[in-house]
Formats: structure tokens, C-alpha cells, sequence
């Protein structure tokens, strides 16, 4: 993957609080500190974006539809 090199402005706390991480040898520097917590933010973004959208479905008219679906599906179905 290739890396860009970009400047940032941190709280002096927060970078002490990496620079505990990189002393653990959690992470190798800074850099790495950072940038995987860019990309645990950004993949927990993407997997709350299915939570608040359905949040904006309407539960009722999903349940309908749903037995509704159902409904037609169960007549089709062999007897046994």
C-alpha cells in the first residue's frame, strides 16, 4: 500500500497517550499508532451505516411486507 506523509494537529494528551503505546512497543511509532486508528474509525463508520439506516425503516411497513411475502410463499409450497 502506498503511504503519504501529511501533518497533523493533535491534543498533547492524546499524543502522550501514543507515545505510552509506542514505548509499550504496542505499535512501532507514531505513525503506525495513528494511521490504524484511522482505519479502525473509518471501518467502524462503514459498519454503522447499515445500523442507521435500517434505523429509518419503518417497522411496520417491514413486517408487511415481510408477511406478506410469506403469505404468497406459503401457497405455493407443496403439501405434505
Amino acid at each position: 500500500m502506498a503511504t503519504t506523509k501529511v501533518a497533523v494537529t493533535i491534543d498533547s494528551d492524546l499524543l502522550e497517550q501514543v507515545d505510552q503505546l509506542v514505548a509499550k512497543q504496542v505499535f512501532p511509532n507514531r505513525s503506525k499508532a495513528i494511521q490504524q486508528a484511522v482505519e479502525d474509525k473509518l471501518a467502524r463508520l462503514k459498519r454503522t451505516r447499515l445500523a442507521r439506516e435500517s434505523a429509518k425503516l419503518d417497522r411496520r411497513e417491514e413486517q408487511a411486507l415481510a408477511d406478506e411475502g410469506l403469505e404468497q410463499e406459503q401457497s405455493s409450497w407443496p403439501a405434505y
